[in-house]
């Protein structure tokens, strides 16, 4: 059935501010979508609160409405947009879903005569209302777990007593996981039954009968109005049921399934597909299986709308879920589209992966002081990453490389654990980083039946760890002028880094990779196809690999590159790698405006990122995309390769900001802003001599390398002290101490947890104003302030976690110019080219300097969108010499002001203090206009501002 022509005009609803538990996927899904149904020629409206993403950008669709997700706002649109023919809200996570339902529930998509596609309200009911659920699996012979709906904390109570434990509680209609709890006891189930009730916003909860230790499972789905369902990914967790799967390490395609198991699930996640409801588009199904050879299927839920999961399966398979659902969703069958990788083959068409991918979360504990750090059924991690390899131990390498957490990958690199009891204890108690002590386990030759009997995972992964390790020893045997090449290229195969091999034969890694070059043992690259190389491909995708050398007749020898280098002048763009707090989607707005900008000024565009919930990593964004990990040996091959005129690194945020010295020390070269110019902003005595010279005022300061110094340097500075280390990002360490006692205790342990760290001492100017200002500059010193804003919190909260307005609402004319001329001087000073980012205290009408980074800033999105002007665009071009800052025209357009509101996930960790301070604690933002300052909710949140400040 073709497209359906009376659809002109859609209306998609984003998913709102980032929180743990739906992030950026969602974004990244809302992107697509809008582009796949305008390649149709229809209308797209679109409704969303996030001022950092792209989904957001002006660019997207016809119409953006930066407005809170309501009805209200809903209504308002409807309105303004009589012409509205549907809405399409399997694009927006579980947020979009609820409005969609709460909408429903008011009449008011009758009201206004809009049909939903993409999914049916009856689905979402069913799928979300844990009862009816429960009712159709069995009414299709669907398995499931002994399982009660409780609408009381009595009906709970009884079921607990029929079932014992442990048991599962599952709230209805949440997201990720929020409210679900194991009960092993039956002294903790009053209070996880009353939270589960609470979280759940019709009172609902499933109890169920615990499947633990049972291996897990997803499958993603398409299905068209033709009733033709392709299955695009099936994703094993490694973690066995228990933890959440965005908790979990996933791998696809699953590794420990008999093919007859999988044609069992995949039979029955179409059946349950097309029994929730007539409708066209995404779906994610979730299994457990037994861990015997039974292996008995048990349905876990089925997520009717595209998720955290498709996201992945869309990168780690190179097919776009969100693109292809939105056109099903129009009406088109899936034999009518074309793949979109190999343009020849139909998009019924199902991929086939001859490489593997290992995704693995990223977690933020230490911003939650006192969080319960054991994983469970709530979702806890911030991001991830996914690493793509020719077998599972080299993707799992290359995904422990990409998490950025000062981990080389997988041992050897001295930061193991060498406690027996603590390796015991972290395996029985699911922890972030157990990933790393399951090899630390087999190090220390605990038996791999006792890994399996503790943590349930699988035999054959743990097998696959094992053989890691007698290679690790293997190696160790030998120094680099001995080591055989076949055990090099084995070690390069497995995943190893050239960092991590020169620790086994204790050299140089330097003196590994010059051995590798000497032994001819290079990467080389391969395409993300669909079809594993049965079809050629059009999208240049790539991964990296090794392979041994092949010998041709003649008795040449080569290994087989698809990645070709064109002769075009190139540009790299350092992705930011997994969102976390300090680090989230604004980085990826600034590197995929930063990409088309380039490609604008006639560069061959090159994305190198791991995260695979972005819209950076898209097939289609940059010229050539590396799906690698932002970890030096990779980008340094990757440049070796392609050759660039030069690396962006700035607008990966301080990922990207961090690789800036290797880069200058290799003699690449980094476009814009120069890394002495980088390295003298985050150098702080460099950086006071220069504000010193500039005769711009900084809070007294000094720098400390233990607890000694620090004593003897407060006799000085007076308190408050500020006390942070350098080099880090969101605050990362930051406190206020008022005496002694607390300074020393906060710099033993800052430099426990960061050795060889320097520390910095700032007075801390109490009851100061906190401002801050964004500009471009370019090489001949032109600046142009984009915007500066007041945040409405004091001076103490971090900049991330305080409500900034644009423009300022209190500040006079003598302060802001101030601001204006401190920004211009330090801009040039700093030798700026591009983007930079100040931050200012103001007391007693006196404006200081805390900080500058001169890089894409958090704010810049924010502004970006407030006033309607592509600055990223502007500030690449800049950055490439293209243009100069005179060449713009600046035209801001604001009505009223624009408040930058933080977004908080404290409700994931209950116990912990939500009090804000130095170090950034929000997950995400969301925008707010107001016409004036007599705004109740501008009245409000400046009646709170100092209700949080801690120290």
């Amino acid at each position: 059935m073709p497209k359906d022509t009376t659809i002109k005009s859609v209306l998609i609803i984003g998913s709102g501010p980032i929180v743990i538990g739906q992030a950026c996927e969602f974004d990244y899904a809302g992107s697509q979508s809008a582009r796949s149904l305008r390649e149709e020629g229809i209308e797209v409206i679109l409704i969303n609160s996030n001022p950092a993403t792209i989904m957001t950008d002006p660019s997207m669709a016809d119409h953006v409405y930066l407005k809170p997700l309501t009805t209200k706002s809903i209504i308002e649109i409807l309105k303004a947009h009589p012409q509205i023919d549907a809405v399409l809200p399997t694009m927006g996570g579980q947020t979009a879903l609820n409005l969609c339902i709460e909408a429903d529930e008011k009449g008011i998509w009758k009201d206004f005569n809009v049909r939903l596609i993409g999914v049916d309200i009856n689905a979402i009911n069913i799928t979300e209302d844990r009862e009816q659920f429960k009712n159709l699996l069995n009414k299709i012979g669907i398995p499931q777990a002994p399982a009660k709906t409780a609408n009381s904390f009595l009906q709970g109570k009884e079921i607990a007593q029929e079932f014992g434990f442990p048991l599962v509680i599952r709230p209805s209609f949440t997201l990720g996981g929020t409210g679900a709890a194991i009960v092993y006891k039956k002294e903790d189930f009053d209070g996880a039954l009353t939270y589960g009730l609470e979280a759940s916003p019709i009172h609902e909860v499933l109890i169920d009968k615990a499947l633990m230790g049972w291996k897990e499972y997803e499958l993603e789905l398409l299905r068209d109005s033709n009733d033709n369902v392709v299955i695009i990914c099936t994703i094993e967790n490694m973690d066995p049921m228990g933890i959440h799967t965005g908790d979990s390490i996933t791998v696809a395609p699953a590794m420990t399934l008999s093919d007859t198991t999988f044609q069992k699930m995949r039979d029955m996640a179409i059946l349950m597909m097309r029994s929730i409801g007539n409708f066209a588009g995404g779906c994610n199904v979730q299994f457990a299986v037994s861990p015997d050879d039974k292996e008995d299927i048990v349905a876990i839920e089925i997520n009717p709308r595209v998720s955290r999961s498709s996201a992945l399966a869309s990168k780690a398979t190179g097919y776009p879920i969100a693109k292809i659902a939105s056109k099903l969703a129009l009406g088109y069958n899936l034999d009518e589209l074309q793949n979109q990788i190999t343009k020849s083959t139909s998009a019924l068409f199902e991929p086939t992966l001859d490489y593997v991918i290992v995704k693995i979360p990223r977690w933020n504990f230490d911003k939650f002081e006192g969080s319960d750090r054991t994983l469970g059924l709530q979702m806890k991690s911030v991001g991830e990453v996914m690493g793509i390899g020719r077998s599972f131990q080299e993707a799992l390498h290359k995904a422990t490389q990409s998490l950025e957490i000062k981990r080389n990958g997988l041992g050897a690199d001295g930061k193991g654990y060498k406690n027996y009891e603590q390796i015991i204890e972290k395996l029985t108690f699911a922890s972030w980083d157990r990933v790393f002590v399951i090899y630390d386990a087999i190090a220390m030759g605990i038996p791999l039946s006792r890994i399996h009997e503790i943590t349930k995972i699988d035999m054959w992964f743990l097998k696959q760890y094992e053989e890691l390790f007698h290679l690790e020893r293997e190696i160790s045997n030998y120094k680099v002028d001995t080591l055989p090449r076949e055990l090099l290229l084995e070690a390069k195969q497995k995943g190893y880094g050239d960092r991590q091999i020169a620790h086994m034969m204790g050299c140089l890694e330097s003196q590994v990779h010059k051995l590798r070059d000497e032994q001819n043992i290079k990467r080389v690259y391969k395409l993300v196809d669909t079809c594993a190389a049965e079809f050629k491909a059009v999208t240049p995708y790539f991964y990296s690999t090794f392979e041994a050398e092949i010998e041709k007749a003649d008795g040449t020898k080569y290994v087989h590159n698809e990645s070709i280098v064109t002769d075009k002048k190139k540009v790299v763009v350092l992705g930011s790698g997994p969102n976390r707090i300090g680090q989230g989607i604004e980085f990826d707005y600034s590197c995929v405006h930063g990409v088309l900008a380039a490609k604008e000024c006639g560069y061959e565009t090159i994305m190198i990122n791991c995260n695979p919930e972005t819209v950076s990593t898209d097939f289609d964004t940059a010229d050539k995309l590396y799906f690698e990990p932002v970890f030096w040996e990779h980008i340094y091959d990757i440049i070796q390769h392609e050759k660039p005129e030069g690396v962006i690194v700035q607008l990966g945020g301080q990922t990207a900001l961090k690789l800036a010295e290797k880069l200058a020390k290799y003699g690449i070269k980094i476009l814009g802003t120069s890394f002495d110019a980088l390295d003298l902003a985050e150098d702080r005595g460099r950086f006071s001599d220069l504000l010193t010279k500039l005769n711009i005022p900084f809070p007294k300061f000094g720098i400390a390398e233990s607890a000694e110094e620090a004593s003897v340097l407060a006799d000085t500075l007076d308190f408050p002290l500020l006390v942070r280390p350098s080099y880090v990002l969101g605050g990362q360490g930051m406190k206020i101490v008022i005496n002694k006692q607390e300074l020393e205790e906060h710099v033993i342990d800052l430099l426990k947890s960061i050795p060889g760290n320097k520390l910095l001492l700032d007075h801390y100017l109490d009851g100061a104003i906190e401002a801050e200002a964004d500009a471009i500059c370019d090489a001949d010193g032109n600046v142009y302030i984009i915007g500066i804003m007041e945040h409405i919190e004091p001076c103490g909260v971090h900049s991330g976690d305080s409500n900034a307005t644009l423009p300022p609402f209190n500040l006079g004319e003598f302060v802001m110019q101030q601001i204006k001329d401190h920004t211009e001087k330090i801009a040039r000073a700093l030798q700026t080219v591009g983007l930079i980012n100040i931050q200012f205290a103001i007391k007693d009408d006196t404006v200081y300097i805390i900080e500058a980074n001169p890089r894409a800033s958090r704010t810049v999105p924010f502004i970006a969108k407030a006033y309607g002007e592509p600055y990223v665009n502007y500030a690449t071009k800049v950055m490439l010499g293209h243009n100069k800052v005179t060449d713009f025209t600046f035209n801001p357009q604001l009505k009223g002001y624009a408040i930058k509101q933080p977004v908080f996930s404290f409700s994931k960790f209950p116990n912990v203090n939500k009090a804000l301070g130095p170090e950034m604690k929000s997950t995400g933002e969301s925008i707010l206009f107001i016409d004036d300052l007599k705004d109740d909710q501008f009245y409000d949140l400046y009646a709170r501002r100092k209700m949080y400040l801690t120290k």
